[in-house]
């Protein structure tokens, strides 16, 4: 494995070192004031255009601050991800500028070519690569308007009930990636938040930012229907519990077990420190689950006990540079977890004893960086390893681990305009040794409105 890690991700790091060392020979910039991310909120936050007042009223104008303070807790998400939508173009506003109604969302191209192995799929996942090589399948040229979305969002403060919002998101990756789906849709009431959500298990803000929908493949990614209390204590710590709505993937084997309707919810935690204005932070995340199936050789139903742990954060080692890193582990919980949610991994069969399932074990890994030239203008090299670890496997040609890379740049022309490019590796290795590589170069063009 260190030798996979040193091969993928050094090159990468050493690529971004030589361009950082490149960029400092023909810049003379003074530091920056704030933090690059920082500064690029602040301009998407008075980039909003107000609607409904008069912004020359005296009365109004004294609020103006307010009014964008009351924007800018848009941002403020612990579950936020790099390729979530920005904050509104146009927010209609009350009189009493207490409540903000915004109607948002953004046009995201993406293109890519593949080559010395195709995936055939939008994301770039190791999982999806074919062993062997598909002779007819070596190269791909493609695009996708998918992740093109809109969303509503409403923010409230008001002395009786506090901090309000209500957000609701679909996008374009439905029916052949085209078709309009719902992403979230969830109402937060300061500390509380119920609906369809991300769940407490995930950490987006601890992945490198990438073009490829994806995202490593050791990430920890689930939206599920949840009623969360997360609390901030002291600027300093968070801390959150959840129930959600289980949904377990289960390999049943026909003769010998049969899936039962989920009917436990999955209780996820988590408890975070962060500094750095929240651009730096370290989180430890659990899950604990229950599955049903039905042995058929008994005719009796059983449940098995599923989990999982979670050790991630980000940290701003100083203003151009930010490093971050997941961990995770567990049994029963691979829905949750990177490639392994491609299939039913949460309980497989014990082919040692007919009629029993088990939670099998499993790890994921991401690691990434990311520096900022200047304020709009950043590169990133990100990491991934899925594995997968059975008792006993059936198939030798069964997947059993994953490795995920990515170097891109990133180049904001506008607040609101953004492109980008970027190389991707991936390989996939069965627990027979076979393995295979692939191949993307993608590009980006976005508008966010």
């Amino acid at each position: 494995m260190k030798t996979h890690v040193a091969r993928w991700l050094f090159p990468g790091i050493l690529l971004i070192t030589y361009v950082c060392a490149f960029a400092d020979t023909i810049t003379d910039l003074p530091p920056a004031v704030i933090f690059p991310e920082k500064l690029h909120q602040e301009k998407l936050v008075k980039s909003t255009k107000l609607v409904g007042i008069d912004i020359s009223d005296p009365v109004m104008k004294d609020k103006s601050d307010s009014i964008y303070s009351l924007i800018g807790r848009f941002y403020a998400d612990q579950f936020r991800n790099f390729q979530d939508p920005q904050a509104p173009y146009f927010m209609f506003i009350s009189k009493n500028a207490n409540l903000a109604m915004g109607i948002g969302g953004l046009v995201r191209m993406r293109g890519w070519f593949d080559w010395s192995g195709s995936v055939p799929a939008n994301g770039f996942s190791p999982y999806m690569i074919t062993i062997p090589k598909d002779p007819s399948a070596k190269r791909k040229l493609d695009a996708t308007p998918a992740g093109t979305g809109l969303f509503l969002t409403i923010m409230a403060h008001t002395p009786r009930l506090g901090h309000l919002k209500a957000y609701i998101e679909g996008n374009f990756d439905g029916y052949q990636h085209i078709g309009f789906k719902l992403k979230k849709a969830y109402v937060t009431l300061n500390d509380l938040t119920v609906g369809y959500a991300t769940s407490t298990f995930c950490d987006p803000s601890a992945l490198a930012p990438t073009i490829d929908g994806a995202g490593p493949n050791g990430k920890i990614d689930r939206t599920s229907v949840l009623i969360r209390y997360m609390r901030t204590f002291k600027e300093r710590w968070t801390v959150g519990g959840s129930f959600e709505f289980p949904k377990s993937y289960i390999d049943a084997i026909d003769g010998q077990t049969k899936k039962c309707p989920d009917y436990v919810p999955d209780l996820a935690a988590m408890v975070q420190y962060q500094w750095d204005e929240g651009l730096s932070h370290i989180r430890l995340s659990g899950l604990l689950r229950v599955m049903s199936y039905r042995d058929l050789i008994t005719s009796k139903n059983k449940n098995v006990v599923g989990w999982g742990a979670m050790v991630s954060g980000m940290w701003k080692v100083f203003n151009p540079l930010t490093l971050y890193a997941s961990f995770s582990a567990g049994q029963g919980q691979a829905s949750y977890q990177g490639d392994l949610a491609i299939g039913n991994y949460d309980l497989i069969g014990d082919y040692d004893m007919p009629g029993k399932m088990y939670a099998p074990t499993s790890y994921g890994i991401t690691a990434g960086v990311k520096y900022n030239f200047l304020p709009n203008l950043f590169a990133c090299a990100a990491f991934g390893n899925m594995r997968y670890c059975p008792k006993k496997h059936l198939n030798d040609s069964e997947y059993k681990q994953g490795l995920y890379g990515a170097v891109n740049l990133f180049w904001n022309i506008t607040s609101r305009i953004q492109v980008g490019a970027e190389y991707l590796m991936g390989k996939r290795i069965n627990f027979n040794g076979a393995h295979a590589n692939a191949n993307r170069v993608d590009a980006l063009f976005q508008f966010s409105f």
